[in-house]
């Protein structure tokens, strides 16, 4: 017996090490298990549990092992209006192919399609979250991924409404090719770090398409917010790459594409402002590149209200805007050089490319707007030619060292 115990305790160590086969659990109505509920508690970790096609109405679901939950054939879990449907509260978790619908809502809890808290390399994807309150509250999670889920609600009002997709406490996300639709923000951010944002649509939504709170070290492009009470607003972060987005038709009294309050460090480039009441609303904001961005149709293509320092806006079109700048305040080292402004009546004699004779782009009429709104009737007046026309030749009231020395004779971006 002895002399086997080392063979034996080899082949105990080499059983011991084997990965485990992953089991496929099958759910379905019509079928021996047909409760995604009792499909978790029996899953082990690792397996994958496949829900056919047909309602499973449940909610409060719980996956708390590491397993992939894949739909077959668009199965819809219906909440029935009862809290949170589905929450991931383990690491390496996989959420696909679902579609969940009738969230609870609740003014003082943040019931959620899907939940994840306190989960790493988790992955969500292409899942249909409909009549929701929150979409996907993600909450003290890192290395994670939300992929191509399309989020959509009947948002009326901000207190009875939540976010498409709510991440809190969070780092190294990817969030790309979601749809956000009729919710009170369409992607929230409050204390993430090191995510990326991109390829998303967010549109119709109360407040705004996208929203940064005290987040640092990310990344948004080739993002599209159209017609939400504003595009995105970006505030009290740092080191913030927004590039290659449009923003668009987002009108309304205080309304803009863009909004920036208590950012540095940051890089706003190649970007399309289009049709929106203000295209950047700037305020308290600084060390920022602005380059190669579109400014067309906007009320105000940028808004600068204050406590700003050594911004540059460089190579940059504004194209039929009624206003191309509004600035409050001293220039404080800000820098406007080499853009193209569809109004400048300049000439070219040296044929370089460059006007001859700088731009001032801010108006006097811009400046009797923002004091006394109700003037804006007279935007297209005879009389407002002439005061600008003044003002332009003697400056008094707007800053007389805002040019731009270097006004280009051709636009940039087609």
């Amino acid at each position: 017996m002895s002399r086997h115990l080392p063979r034996l305790l080899c082949c105990l160590l080499i059983i011991a090490v084997l990965p485990v086969q992953a089991r496929q659990i099958i759910v379905s109505v019509d079928g021996a298990l047909n409760s995604i509920r009792m499909a978790l508690e029996r899953a082990e970790p690792g397996d994958e549990i496949i829900v056919r096609s047909g309602t499973y109405k449940e909610h409060d679901l719980i996956v708390d092992k590491p397993l992939t939950l894949a739909g077959d054939g668009d199965p819809v879990i219906d909440g029935e209006n009862i809290g949170t449907i589905l929450s991931v509260k383990a690491d390496d978790v996989t959420v696909t192919g679902l579609t969940l619908t009738n969230v609870g809502q609740s003014y003082t809890k943040e019931f959620a399609a899907i939940l994840v808290h306190r989960s790493n390399n988790f992955r969500i994807e292409g899942n249909k979250l409909r009549n929701v309150f929150f979409g996907i509250l993600v909450e003290k999670s890192h290395q994670g991924s939300i992929i191509g889920n399309t989020v959509t609600s009947l948002a009326v009002d901000e207190a009875g409404s939540g976010n498409g997709v709510h991440m809190w406490h969070c780092s190294h996300i990817e969030v790309r090719e979601n749809t956000m639709n009729r919710l009170r923000d369409g992607i929230y951010l409050e204390f993430v770090d090191h995510s990326e944002i991109h390829g998303n649509t967010s549109s119709g939504n109360i407040r705004y398409g996208l929203h940064f709170m005290f987040s640092n070290h990310n990344t948004y492009h080739h993002n599209v917010f159209r017609s939400n009470g504003a595009g995105v607003a970006v505030m009290f972060s740092k080191f913030v790459t927004m590039r290659d987005n449009v923003f668009e038709q987002n009108w309304g009294s205080a309304s803009y594409g863009l909004l920036l309050k208590e950012i540095y460090d940051a890089e706003v480039s190649e970007n399309t402002f289009h049709q929106n009441t203000i295209g950047v609303n700037i305020d308290g904001s600084t060390r920022i590149e602005y380059r190669n961005n579109t400014f067309s149709r906007n009320g105000w293509a940028i808004k600068v209200i204050g406590a700003c320092y050594e911004n540059n806006f460089t190579r940059n079109d504004f194209l039929q805007n009624a206003f191309d700048i509004s600035y409050h305040g001293r220039l404080n080292d800000n820098r406007f050089a080499g853009n193209y402004w569809s109004e400048y009546a300049g000439y070219d004699l040296d044929k370089d490319g460059i006007g001859d004779v700088p731009y001032r782009p801010v108006k006097l009429f811009s400046y009797i707007v923002n004091n006394t709104p109700e003037t804006l009737v007279l935007l297209r007046s005879l009389f407002v030619d002439i005061i600008n026309f003044s003002e332009k030749v003697s400056p008094a009231f707007t800053p007389d060292n805002l040019i731009d020395q270097q006004p280009l004779m051709r636009k940039l971006n087609d």
